[in-house]
């Protein structure tokens, strides 16, 4: 049966000392956030709280303040810490009343072939009077649904193989009806200060209301969630456009996506679709660049080959940089920069080499050369290039934004 209701905002209240802790990661307000999202409802705050009523009851009386849909996930379990629904009675002034359905799924539920039931799992079965029921086909606990005052709270168990299908459930019986959904695009940039491009946008962000433009800074890497509410996918999808395509005209070939996939999912698409194959010969990466591409599906299609040349023996013997060339300018230089990528492909008969060079810290940098200086140099049919890079930051930066512009480079040069 279908709810005549449509909430226009939700919040999320996970539940639980461990999540505080950090010993968990909280997917299942991920998971939500996104379903929400698909039903257009709007999520506008993310709490958690630990095993505490009193704090689970300040928090509470804030989200029956300020949103229509309050979520809670965890602290349905047998054990005197699951406090959840005790709590959630609480602010209400509801009686427990134990729920007979809920009872029996439970004793079924546990009292299986090699398991010993204990009376403490009949906890479980104890749900605020006049609730509503969710059952619960893959543990234990039942959901718990209560409105109030054109509120409605929902209670979700918190292991995500029991909230999923649930919440799931539940959406499709109260979400249904919602009569639009909000739907978003991410543009991936790369290769632009961060602040220089939030500043090409500026107007866009300020300025929309529906669409919405929203930026996200990674390391080296720009997203743009382009956001719209609308009554289907197709009327949100020509909402947006007009705005993507003035995105495009002001970064151009710095956008590497439209849909938020990763640089090096676009690198390995982009060689596919050209033919070509790509080895890399690293040293200040330790084979960082090699790790990305064959993260992806099918990379083998193009990938040949990676090389960690470390040392200034690897260098030699395995891709041909020449003793000179090493003594004469360093390790850390355009010019061994140049010889592998050249020496690399030659040695492997791709159709692209890249290599990568550089000082990547905390020690080893000088004046000279110091610390975040890095060399790239990138080999094909049209012969060798190479780029001079100064990053900031510490080693794991400093290496992640070397491999990230080497991908970029060889996206490009396809290009």
């Amino acid at each position: 049966m279908k709810r005549e209701v449509e909430f226009m905002d939700a919040e999320i209240i996970a539940v639980g000392t461990e999540l505080l802790m950090g010993q968990i990661a909280n997917t299942n307000a991920q998971y939500i956030s996104r379903k929400l999202a698909e039903y257009g409802v709007s999520m506008y705050y993310h709490s958690t709280v630990g095993d505490n009523a009193i704090r689970m009851l300040e928090i509470l009386n804030l989200a029956f303040i300020r949103s229509d849909l309050i979520i809670l996930t965890g602290g349905l379990g047998p054990t005197s810490d699951d406090i959840t629904k005790e709590t959630v009675a609480e602010f209400f002034q509801l009686e427990m009343k134990n729920h007979k359905e809920s009872e029996q799924r439970i004793r079924d539920y546990v009292s299986k072939p090699g398991r010993k039931f204990a009376e403490s799992n009949l906890k479980q079965a104890m749900i605020p009077e006049g609730a509503q029921v969710l059952k619960n086909n893959y543990g234990t606990a039942p959901g718990v649904v209560i409105e109030k005052e054109g509120r409605t709270i929902v209670l979700l168990p918190g292991p995500p193989r029991e909230m999923i299908p649930m919440f799931n459930n539940f959406a499709e019986i109260y979400l249904s009806n919602n009569n639009s959904i909000i739907y978003s695009k991410y543009i991936k940039i790369f290769g632009i200060p961060e602040a220089q491009a939030e500043q090409d946008i500026k107007d866009l962000i300020s300025g929309q209301t529906n669409p919405t433009v929203a930026p996200y800074v990674g390391d080296g890497e720009l997203t743009l969630r382009v956001t719209a509410r609308a009554a289907c996918i197709s009327e949100a999808e020509k909402c947006i456009m007009p705005v993507i395509q003035d995105i495009c005209s002001r970064f151009k070939e710095h956008i590497f996506s439209l849909d938020g996939e990763r640089l090096e999912k676009v690198v390995v698409e982009s060689l596919k679709k050209s033919g070509k194959k790509l080895v890399v010969a690293e040293s200040c990466t330790g084979g960082m660049i090699a790790s990305k591409i064959t993260s992806v599906p099918g990379a083998s299609e193009v990938f040949d080959r990676g090389l960690v040349t470390y040392s200034n023996e690897a260098k030699t013997e395995l891709i041909g940089v020449r003793k000179e060339t090493l003594a004469k300018y360093g390790a850390v230089s355009s010019q061994t920069a140049y010889e592998m990528a050249k020496g690399v492909r030659e040695a492997s008969r791709a159709d692209i080499g890249v290599s990568v060079t550089g000082i990547a810290g905390p020690s080893g940098g000088s004046e000279e050369k110091p610390i975040g200086l890095v060399y790239v140099g990138l080999a094909d049919e049209k012969g060798v290039q190479t780029w001079e890079f100064r990053f900031n930051g510490d080693r794991d930066r400093i290496r992640l934004l070397s491999a990230m512009n080497a991908l970029d480079l060889v996206r490009r040069s396809i290009k």
